[in-house]
């Protein structure tokens, strides 16, 4: 087989697992394979060439395309539910007590929950702060 058909079949294979993943990583690296390919065509024994015009292809784009894929994708990390928690206010279910958590219902879910304070049942509170699963909360004067 041609080694153009090869790079054009790596070039195809990285094309379509780039539609199923869409991270534009397998992008770039595909249409480098694609530019070797053309090499390929037209300087059959040059693979050295080949591979050369490539990577430069690769590097160009990764280098001059970053602003572009950040449109594409604007999030700047994961981003947890929990996290919307802090600010909110709840209702204490279990007293809180120094040294010992109980539980507050914050919106439709019930939390553990430490605090500073001794918080009985009923009481009203703000998240002020999430640990992995447990939230610091503090009395709140309003109404839950």
């Amino acid at each position: 087989m041609e080694l153009w058909a090869l790079w054009l079949i790596a070039a195809g294979v990285l094309v379509v697992v780039e539609m199923l993943t869409l991270t534009f990583y397998l992008l770039w690296f595909g249409l480098g394979a694609l530019a070797a390919a053309i090499v390929a065509w037209l300087m059959p024994d040059a693979f050295a060439l080949q591979a050369l015009v490539g990577c430069a292809v690769v590097a160009l784009l990764t280098v001059f395309t970053k602003p572009i894929t950040r449109r594409f994708r604007p999030s700047r990390g994961y981003r947890d539910a929990v996290d919307d928690l802090v600010g909110k206010q709840g209702i204490v279910v279990e007293e809180v007590a120094d040294g010992k958590p109980g539980i507050v219902k914050v919106g439709s879910e019930t939390w553990s929950a430490t605090s500073n304070e001794r918080l009985v049942k009923g009481e009203a509170v703000i998240v002020v702060r999430r640990g992995s699963a447990v939230l610091e909360v503090q009395k709140w004067g309003g109404r839950p």
